[in-house]
C-alpha cells in the first residue's frame, strides 16, 4: 500500500446517507492528482503539467456533485477548496441547517443517525432512505417510520412564527429526542 505523502486536504460532509471523508493528494512535484471518498480511490491524475484546475466527482448513495478546486496562491503554495452541489463547503453546511433536520441515537447499543430532509419529507437512517408513511393530525402532521423494532414518529408543527416555520420532532418508543448538531 503506498504511503499517501503527497496529502494536502481532508473534509468531511454530512450527507442524508452519512458523514463522508473526502481526502486529496496533490504532488506538486510529480503533477499527481488523486481523490479518496470514505478510503476508497475515486480520482487518479499523474503527470498532470497544469498544477491548478479542478476535480469533479460524487459522493454517497445519492451521487452527491462534489468539486476540489486546485489554486496558485503564491509561488508553490496552492490553496484547495471543497464544493459540494456548486456551493463551498461553508455555504453547503449554512444550507443544509436549513433543510434537514438530524439527530442522533443509540437503540439497544446501537447508534442511529436519523435525518429529515425537509423539502422531501425522506427520512434516512445510517445510510438508508425510510419506508415512511405520513398522516395529517390536529395540530400538524407525522411521519412515522421504524428503526430495530422501535416505532418512530417525526412531528411537524407549526412554530405559529413565521420565521421560525415549522417545528420538526423526533419521537421514538414516545419518548423525544433532542437534536443532533453536526
Amino acid at each position: 500500500l503506498e504511503k499517501m505523502t503527497d496529502l494536502v486536504a481532508v473534509w468531511e460532509v454530512a450527507l442524508s446517507d452519512g458523514v463522508h471523508k473526502i481526502e486529496f493528494e496533490h504532488g506538486t512535484t510529480s503533477g499527481k492528482r488523486v481523490v479518496y471518498v470514505d478510503g476508497k480511490e475515486e480520482i487518479r491524475r499523474e503527470w498532470m503539467f497544469k498544477l491548478v484546475g479542478k476535480e469533479t466527482f460524487t459522493v454517497g448513495a445519492t451521487k452527491t456533485k462534489a468539486a476540489i478546486n486546485i489554486d496558485a496562491v503564491s509561488g508553490f503554495a496552492y490553496e484547495y477548496t471543497l464544493e459540494i452541489n456548486g456551493k463551498s463547503l461553508k455555504q453547503y453546511i449554512e444550507n443544509r441547517l436549513k433543510t434537514t433536520n438530524t439527530w442522533i441515537l443509540n437503540l439497544g447499543g446501537t447508534d442511529y443517525r436519523i435525518v429529515l430532509e425537509k423539502d422531501t419529507m425522506d427520512v434516512w437512517c445510517n445510510g438508508e432512505k425510510m419506508e415512511t408513511a405520513g398522516e395529517f393530525v390536529e395540530d400538524g402532521t407525522e411521519t412515522h417510520f421504524t428503526v430495530a423494532d422501535h416505532s418512530c414518529c417525526i412531528k411537524a408543527v407549526s412554530s405559529g412564527k413565521r420565521k421560525e416555520g415549522i417545528i420538526h420532532t423526533l419521537i421514538v418508543d414516545n419518548t423525544e429526542i433532542p437534536e443532533a448538531v453536526e
